[in-house]
């Protein structure tokens, strides 16, 4: 039987980890009753240093029921890079991860659905929400309006998916080899294979606390994914560019003709309008390109990714693992 191993990244997470990992356990007890998969599973929780007591909880978890592990980075590094970092942690003692959010508001009962799935051979399988009623207005429309943005600039990303998916070993082993530091794993995934397919499922209202995504770094995440996947911006401030050169000859012309017309062009606001926007733009120019520069320096330091300071696994995983970084 095959082992799974469910990644849980966690930041400040004390309020929902008492019923989410009664939740988790509960439907790997299960899974393991019924013979889908080994009792080697395990439930890998990931501390990505948090402020709290969520990386006691997890030991506590760990102390009581040998089912439950434990990853805690040596310091903050953001959603992606913790869940990378028991994503490649887990890789190494199991044949498949579902990775999923401590909130639980994605449903874990598509669990059994994305195991079956890799029983027929896939080997990445994405959990796709089929609606969205519990979001607000605002952050349906934005969500939504952010996966069409993304495909226009040629992001190759599952709509409506998130991080909740289902990665055999060989997919894992895949995503081992891409080494940038911006990583943006719903991007790069796809990228790994196309033997995919998708579950669907209801998204569910958060259990308790609040959501470590609020609207600005909901946007620096969005940003994040257009800059690490795609050249689109450049090529559009090439083409703005372009745009702005052809109607300045166009106005060079028309100053000329007016010019040995013997007609004065006046006004002054139109220069000055004209001055703003150039500069205006050329500012925007700047900017996007020094993103684009900003991660080109960032990349060529070769940082880990993250630092793994403490792991709790089974005793025969014990060795080495702390002081682990990728």
């Amino acid at each position: 039987m095959d082992i799974l191993y469910l990644v849980v990244p966690c930041y400040n997470e004390e309020e929902v980890l008492p019923e989410t990992s009664k939740q988790l356990r509960e439907k790997m007890e299960s899974l393991i009753k019924s013979g889908e998969i080994s009792d080697k599973s395990r439930i890998m929780f990931v501390n990505d240093g948090s402020k709290d007591k969520t990386w006691e909880m997890i030991t506590a978890l760990h102390n009581e029921n040998k089912l439950f592990q434990g990853v805690c980075l040596s310091r903050n590094r953001g959603h992606q890079n913790a869940l990378l970092a028991g994503l490649m942690t887990a890789k190494e003692h199991c044949d498949i991860t579902i990775s999923l959010d401590a909130d639980l508001q994605d449903d874990i009962s598509a669990i059994d659905d994305m195991v079956k799935q890799y029983h027929n051979g896939y080997d990445i399988v994405y959990g796709v929400r089929n609606s969205r009623q519990t979001d607000t207005f605002f952050k349906k429309t934005t969500a939504e309006g952010y996966y069409k943005v993304m495909k226009a600039m040629g992001a190759d990303i599952v709509f409506n998916h998130a991080d909740y998916r289902l990665m055999s070993k060989r997919a894992l082993e895949g995503l081992s080899e891409y080494g940038e530091s911006n990583i943006f794993l719903r991007g790069i995934v796809p990228m790994i294979s196309s033997n995919s397919t998708n579950v669907y499922y209801a998204r569910k209202e958060r259990m308790a606390g609040e959501s470590k995504y609020p609207l600005k770094k909901m946007l620096a995440f969005a940003w994040e994914g257009i800059t690490s996947l795609s050249t689109k911006p450049i090529r559009m401030i090439t083409g703005l560019g372009a745009i702005v050169f052809l109607v300045s000859i166009a106005i060079l012309i028309y100053s000329l003709v007016r010019y040995f017309m013997g007609e004065t062009i006046t006004g002054w606001t139109s220069t000055v309008m004209s001055v703003w926007a150039i500069g205006g733009l050329q500012l925007l120019a700047i900017g996007i390109i020094g993103e684009y520069i900003g991660k080109v320096y960032l990349e060529t330091k070769q940082r880990p990714r993250f630092i793994i300071s403490k792991y709790l696994g089974d005793e025969d995983d014990m060795k080495g693992a702390d002081d682990n970084k990728n």
